[in-house]
C-alpha cells in the first residue's frame, strides 16, 4: 500500500489469461467486473468492488475485435473516474492502431493519435504499453507513457535456447526496425543485417503483394544463424518473404523473434511450411488458439511457435509505478 491506497487491477475481455498472471505476480486478485453486451451491441460495465481513492490499473490489449475491446477500455476508465479513483493507468500490452502513426498518403488518418485522445478524454492518467510500432506515438499523449520493451526477454531466449548464437546475425526485415535490431546485435556483440522490400509498380496482379521482392542489403548471413527481429506479425507476408530470402542467401538456420504475434490475417499454412527453427512471440496478445492452429497445418503436426511470458515484466512495472519507483531499469534489464 502506498500513501494509504492500494493497487486495484481490472481487466477487459481481450486477455484475461495475461491479467490473471499479472495479478498472481502482484499477489492480488482481479477486481470482479461484468462486461456485457446489449442486443444492439452496446457495452454495459459493472465493477463489483470499490475503487474510490485507489490506484487503478486496467489491462486491455489490442487484438481480435480491437474496436470492441477499445470501447470496453474507454468505458472501464470512465466508470473508474466517476467512481473517484485516485489514478487510472491503462495497461495496453499491444497498442491498437499503432501502425497508423503518420500521414503517409493523402487523406490518411493518424488513428494512433485518435486513440491517445480518446484515452485522455475517458479519464486515463497514465499509460503502460509495450514495443510500440513507432516511439513517437508517446508524443501523441498529454499524460505520461511508459513504453516497455521485450528486448531483455528476447535476449535471454537467444542466449538460453539458440545453440551457437555467438555465430548469429540479427536481421531487421525493414528499415523501420533497424534500430531495434542493432540494439540487440550490439548487446550480443554479433553482426547486424538489413533486408529491403521493394515493389514493382509496373506489375498489376490481382494480389499486390505478389509483385514484392526482398533482398539482403546489409550483412552476410552465409553459414550463420539468422535471427529475424520485428515488432509485429499480422498477415505474415513479410516474415514469409524474409525467411526465404535468408535461406536463399545461405543462412544455416532461421529464427523469428516477434514482439506482438497478432497473426490476425496470416496464412498459417505458409508460415508452418517455412524453413523456420522457431517463431518466438510474446503473450501480449492471446496465443493458445494460434499454437493449436499452427500445429494443425504443420506437416509434422507440431507448432514451431514458442511463447515467452511478459506478465512478470508488466506486473513489475505496475508495482514500481504504484510505489513511485523508476521504471527505466526495466527497459534494458530483467528484474
Amino acid at each position: 500500500m502506498h500513501n494509504g491506497n492500494s493497487i486495484k487491477l481490472l481487466a477487459g475481455n481481450s486477455h484475461i489469461e495475461l491479467a490473471e498472471a499479472v495479478a498472481e505476480h502482484l499477489g492480488i486478485h482481479l477486481v470482479p467486473c461484468d462486461l456485457r453486451r446489449f442486443s444492439n451491441g452496446e457495452i454495459d460495465v459493472h465493477i463489483f468492488e470499490s475503487v474510490r481513492d485507489e490506484d487503478v490499473f486496467i489491462l486491455q490489449t489490442g487484438c481480435t475485435n480491437t474496436n470492441d475491446y477499445l470501447m470496453e477500455l474507454f468505458i472501464l476508465i470512465s466508470a473508474c473516474k466517476t467512481a473517484s479513483a485516485r489514478r487510472i493507468t491503462a495497461v495496453i500490452p499491444c497498442y491498437p492502431y499503432a501502425r497508423q502513426d503518420k500521414k503517409d498518403q493523402s487523406r490518411a488518418p493518424i488513428a494512433a493519435k485518435l486513440v491517445a485522445n480518446m484515452l485522455a478524454v475517458a479519464g486515463c492518467n497514465h499509460v503502460i504499453t509495450m514495443d510500440l510500432h513507432a516511439s513517437q506515438i508517446q508524443g501523441f499523449f498529454e499524460v505520461p507513457v511508459d513504453n516497455l520493451f521485450s528486448e531483455p526477454i528476447m535476449m535471454r531466449y537467444i542466449k538460453q535456447e539458440i545453440l551457437g548464437w555467438e555465430n548469429s546475425i540479427i536481421i531487421s526485415p525493414d528499415a523501420g526496425g533497424a534500430k531495434r535490431a542493432t540494439s540487440i546485435a550490439d548487446k550480443l556483440n554479433v553482426d547486424f543485417g538489413l533486408i529491403n522490400r521493394s515493389r514493382d509498380l509496373r506489375i498489376k496482379p490481382a494480389d499486390p503483394e505478389s509483385r514484392d521482392t526482398m533482398k539482403l542489403l546489409v550483412g552476410d548471413v552465409k553459414d550463420k544463424i539468422a535471427i529475424l527481429v520485428d515488432d509485429m506479425i499480422d498477415t505474415g507476408s513479410t516474415l514469409i518473404m524474409a525467411a526465404r530470402t535468408l535461406i536463399d542467401s545461405g543462412a544455416s538456420k532461421v529464427y523469428a523473434l516477434i514482439a506482438h504475434g497478432v497473426l490476425a490475417e496470416a496464412n498459417l499454412a505458409s508460415i508452418a511450411s517455412l524453413p523456420l527453427e522457431r517463431l518466438v512471440v510474446t503473450n501480449t496478445v492471446p496465443q493458445s488458439a494460434k499454437i493449436k492452429a499452427l500445429a494443425a497445418v504443420d506437416p509434422n503436426g507440431t507448432s514451431k511457435m514458442v511463447v515467452v511470458d511478459v506478465s512478470y515484466l508488466i506486473s513489475e512495472s505496475i508495482r514500481r509505478t504504484h510505489n513511485g519507483e523508476s521504471i527505466s531499469f526495466l527497459f534494458s534489464e530483467l528484474p
